[in-house]
């Protein structure tokens, strides 16, 4: 075999090793909550942070107040420096609510199960997100033994709430992530919001991420998050992740710090989340976010470096091979790009995803995950990372 023919054997041997774990991770270690999960018998507390949320909350809150088979389910509301009259939307939602259970006659009375509160500025050290995560839990009825995050881009099912503090509990875990079911509408929702379920179900052991006490090992998505509010509290709640872009990810990491058990969920029945409207949203989003999904500069270069090589190679090197009359090395980086797509695939399927044609542009999506991350590193060097009018990073 000549040394072309090698080179593209060992690639077409991982991505087989890697599609493979996918497949493996999406059939066998994906938790999946009950559909009909039975009654909850234990105090909940709903928590819900929202900062200039006014255009979307509506629907994410009404989804929370018609949760079922949560009997002591309570939820509170945290309006995070708003200029939006975003808390105005919630006590309008609230009131409607009340209203319709009342069968329309007026009310007297607060509503025990929603608390609205006006959150405070954050100190020194603290960033905005945990911030007000963190003045929800410390209000949050001290009868609740399960805290669930909820951010206002979510809309749960009707047995949302239940299903996943079930399966908590089944679990025999601290934390909980369902990830929800991710809804995309532009080119750039389908060509980057589907790697964030491709990512972890492609390279993260989801079986020994639950076993393993290791820190480093460990993922959870913070628009919807289920927590055993004891184990929270003995890892710190967000106090211990105060200052940390990627808040979600650290409070996992802290509950294994602590000596607590993390798992992910595929939530794509439980909820739905649309996560940016436009693209200068989604890329700033992710702008702000990425380098400290990589940490050291030289990590994301190597991990984008693989990247490039596994996912974007191979249908350059099909025309290369195509051009240069070596039908056998093109045959074979075929090969190796519809591993790719089918690893996509899986993942799509697997979380609720959309698939078809998608997939089929998996190396373009990863050319833009690799310029969103240098853009990341270069306006965080530069001090220019902000993120709902606050500076992050």
């Amino acid at each position: 075999m000549t040394g072309p023919v090698v080179a593209v054997l060992v690639l077409l041997a991982g991505l087989a090793a890697l599609t493979g774990h996918t497949l493996v991770n999406a059939t066998r270690w994906l938790r999946r909550p009950a559909e009909r999960p039975a009654v909850v018998d234990e105090p909940v507390a709903v928590l819900l942070p929202l900062r200039d949320e006014a255009a979307r909350v509506t629907p994410c809150l009404r989804a929370l107040l018609a949760q079922r088979g949560v009997p002591g389910l309570r939820i509170m509301v945290l309006d995070d420096g708003s200029t939006d009259g975003t808390a105005e939307v919630v006590r309008a939602v609230v009131d409607d609510d009340r209203r319709r259970h009342a069968g329309g006659h007026p009310v007297v009375g607060a509503d025990r199960r929603v608390t609205v509160l006006t959150g405070v500025a954050p100190p020194p050290g603290w960033l905005g997100k945990p911030h007000a995560c963190h003045q929800l839990a410390q209000r949050a009825d001290p009868a609740a033994t399960a805290l669930v995050f909820v951010d206002a881009d979510v809309v749960l099912a009707p047995d949302a709430v239940a299903a996943a503090v079930a399966e908590l509990r089944a679990a025999r875990v601290t934390l909980l992530s369902p990830y929800p079911r991710i809804l995309v509408a532009t080119v750039g929702d389908r060509l980057v919001q589907p790697l964030l379920q491709w990512l972890w179900l492609t390279f993260l052991p989801l079986r020994a991420m639950e076993r393993s006490a290791r820190p480093s090992l460990a993922a959870a998505g913070g628009q919807f998050l289920v927590v055993d509010r004891a184990g929270y509290t003995a890892a710190g709640g967000h106090a211990a992740v105060r200052d940390r872009v990627l808040e979600d990810i650290e409070l996992a990491r802290a509950v294994k710090r602590a000596g607590g058990r993390i798992a992910l969920a595929d939530g794509s029945r439980l909820a739905d989340c649309r996560m940016y409207d436009t693209w200068p949203q989604l890329r700033d989003g992710y702008t702000k976010s990425l380098w400290a999904s990589f940490g050291h500069p030289g990590a994301a270069a190597a991990v984008l470096t693989l990247f490039g090589l596994l996912y974007v190679a191979p249908p350059l090197l099909v025309a290369a091979a195509l051009v240069a009359g070596a039908p056998t090395v093109a045959a074979l980086a075929a090969a190796g790009y519809l591993l790719g797509v089918a690893g996509r695939v899986v993942s799509a399927r697997a979380t609720g995803g959309r698939w078809w044609p998608d997939a089929l542009a998996h190396p373009v999506s990863v050319v833009v995950l690799g310029w969103l991350t240098v853009r990341s590193y270069h306006l965080r060097k530069r001090r220019r990372l902000s993120w709902r009018g606050r500076p992050v990073g």
